[in-house]
């Protein structure tokens, strides 16, 4: 079984919007499916309990990605024992990470956007941005990022 982990600073738009799309194409590659675990979270702690915002989920919902049943929770250390992929939406957030990751982490901590195959390096926060268009970008750049991921690991698997 794969783990793969995506993080962004709340865990209420980029990350869980992650987790619901890749679990989509999963779907779509159900041999591979049944091999992987997914998750996400923040490297903060303040939305922690709370669902996806609303922009995400409707945004998700019009794309055809359910965030529903989503929570947010905080990365923590332990994360790094459990997931072989830990992938961070920004910089930022990869630097949070890298600051609580244990010397001993063996797995792949990397931007999400590293399997995209695309000159932009991070998905952007639409958290403070107007309208839905943010939210839209956010689904576009993830959904690039997940068929890099599931490439990867159909590789890794065959």
């Amino acid at each position: 079984m794969i783990r793969v982990l995506f993080v962004c600073l709340g865990n209420i738009c980029r990350s869980p919007s992650a987790d619901a799309i890749f679990r989509k194409k999963l779907d779509d590659h159900p041999w591979l499916g049944s091999r992987v675990d997914v998750d996400s979270a923040g490297t903060a702690a303040w939305h922690v309990g709370n669902p996806p915002d609303p922009r995400s989920i409707r945004v998700g919902a019009e794309r055809g990605y359910d965030l529903t049943s989503l929570r947010a929770r905080q990365a923590v250390s332990a994360d790094f024992e459990s997931f072989d992929y830990i992938l961070a939406m920004d910089k930022t957030n990869l630097n949070n990470l890298r600051a609580i990751k244990p010397a001993g982490y063996s797995g792949h901590l990397s931007l999400f956007l590293d399997f995209a195959g695309m000159c932009k390096a991070e998905v952007p926060d639409p958290y403070y941005g107007e309208g839905d268009s943010g939210f839209h970008e956010v689904v576009d750049l993830i959904e690039a990022a997940s068929d890099g991921l599931i490439e990867q690991l159909e590789v890794r698997f065959s």
